[in-house]
């Protein structure tokens, strides 16, 4: 499904500023699996998801999905068959459109621009009340009125109205408060299982990390240092994955957000 083959990526090379973000990393994900990721800040995963969406070409490597090479291939055509939510709830839908029209963009059914038909209202509504927030009864409403939280999650079905085949979450609940973020992680995981989405998510909740998917990496300085599944994976404590990163890194695992999670 996703081959990422020996990718590399310094910024600023060459000046007091450069820093060699990923370092010939490689990566396969089979159809249907659902990577959770962690690490230390800086240690390349955010570079990881945006060298896999096209943010930036990588300095070496290949980058394939689905059989397909799109190494060169820009991001908004990655966007097609990439969907990526980030930490910040407030990027993914447009404030000044409505519910209606925003959801109308992602499911490509031109939002404000053509008529929406009676029947994709209906679907909207449908998806929108697997939320549990309401939100079914003000698709005339801007998002730019809704919470984080309400935000956050119409992301999500705007990343999925159209299943993607890669589907990229990047610390998506982290700016959320404790119960709305679980509700959005458990809308998460019922829309990856109900498409069979391949997953790729980055979190700071190690707990969460073991609890979610079916794989879990740990990255440090731009390399994935450990990649556990399977039998290996079940039954792994929080210590267990802390143990394991100290000798896959040579160091303790420092990030004083996720020790706190």
């Amino acid at each position: 499904m996703l081959t990422v083959s020996h990718i590399a990526k310094t910024f600023n090379p060459g000046t007091v500023n450069e820093k060699t973000a990923i370092k010939d990393l490689s990566l396969h994900l089979d159809p249907g699996d659902f990577v959770t990721i962690i690490g230390s800040n800086g240690a390349g995963k955010s570079t990881l998801f945006n060298a896999i969406a096209g943010s930036f070409l990588c300095d070496e490597g290949n980058i394939t999905l689905d059989k397909k090479n799109i190494t060169f291939e820009p991001e908004f055509k990655r966007a097609r068959t990439i969907g990526r939510l980030f930490q910040d709830p407030m990027r993914g839908s447009a404030p000044g459109m409505t519910i209606e029209e925003n959801l109308a963009l992602a499911a490509g059914s031109g939002g404000w621009f053509s008529h929406v038909s009676a029947k994709e209202k209906a679907r909207f509504r449908d998806r929108l009340a697997l939320l549990d927030m309401g939100l079914e009864d003000r698709m005339k409403q801007p998002v730019g009125l809704l919470s984080g939280g309400q935000r956050q999650a119409l992301t999500l079905l705007m990343s999925t109205m159209t299943p993607p085949k890669l589907l990229l979450l990047d610390k998506h609940t982290a700016a959320l408060d404790p119960g709305t973020a679980e509700k959005v992680l458990k809308l998460t995981q019922d829309i990856v299982a109900e498409h069979h989405i391949t997953t790729m998510m980055v979190t700071h909740n190690m707990q969460n990390a073991l609890d979610l998917g079916n794989r879990t990496l740990m990255m440090n300085r731009g390399a994935i240092v450990l990649d556990i599944k399977g039998k290996e994976r079940e039954g792994l404590t929080v210590n267990d994955l802390l143990e394991k990163f100290r000798a896959g890194a040579g160091k303790n695992l420092d990030n004083d957000r996720i020790l706190l999670s």
